[in-house]
């Protein structure tokens, strides 16, 4: 029997891209829809998907950064506060992503909510949290996560998987379950401060709505309607 014999019609066939689509069939978003800030608009949509939206992680965002010769990055994270100064989340300062935003503060950030047919996407500017502030959240976040942050050189090249369980075994031996965790320097938060942000609701024949928050030089946002 040859190697490939055993391979199904199913495997051996590729998927046909160009075909796969989906009819959204969603109400629209209109103008008058919108709240009078893209934070209460956000805070409307945030809780509709971490309630009806049938989302596994409603607060996982991708985000994307560039480093200075204009080299994008894109990965997964999750928020962990909004309000109207902007949107938080945590990393290694020392990661990629931490690295760049350093650099080259201007990020996006994208809300994939697909199951709702909808997308809200932020550019703007990311400034570090005060330690203060990084210092409470780290509190609040699980034993193990505490001492993760500890173990991993995020971004960094790993000879094999055995140096980063031994490294997290040796800190979970100085600090028992229980002990308090000091915050790593290396670790903290970046806000993102919004200068625009686009509510995009999928319709059908692809004919979606895109109602974009852009800011205004007085501190207020006009509302902008893009094509789909």
């Amino acid at each position: 029997m040859r190697q490939d014999d055993s391979v199904t019609d199913r495997e051996s066939v590729p998927l046909a891209l160009a075909s796969m689509r989906k009819q959204y069939r969603a109400e629209g978003l209109s103008e008058t829809d919108l709240a009078a800030t893209p934070l209460e608009q956000f805070a409307r949509w945030f809780k509709q998907a971490a309630t009806d939206g049938g989302l596994f992680e409603p607060n996982a965002m991708i985000v994307s950064t560039a480093d200075a010769q204009g080299r994008p990055s894109s990965r997964t994270v999750l928020l962990k506060h909004f309000d109207e100064r902007g949107f938080v989340f945590y990393t290694n300062y020392d990661s990629r992503k931490g690295r760049e935003l350093t650099g080259n503060p201007y990020v996006s950030l994208l809300f994939p909510w697909h199951p709702m047919a909808r997308q809200v996407i932020v550019t703007g500017v990311a400034r570090r949290t005060g330690r203060d502030e990084t210092a409470a959240y780290f509190r609040t976040r699980p034993h193990g996560s505490q001492l993760g942050a500890w173990a991993s050189g995020q971004s960094s090249v790993l000879a094999d998987r055995t140096a980063l369980d031994t490294a997290y075994a040796e800190l979970a031996a100085r600090y028992p379950e229980g002990e308090q965790v000091p915050v790593p320097p290396h670790w903290g938060g970046f806000r993102v401060a919004p200068q625009a942000v686009e509510f995009w609701q999928g319709r059908e024949n692809r004919l979606h709505d895109r109602l974009r928050y852009a800011a205004r030089p007085d501190g207020g946002w006009r509302v902008e309607r893009l094509s789909p």
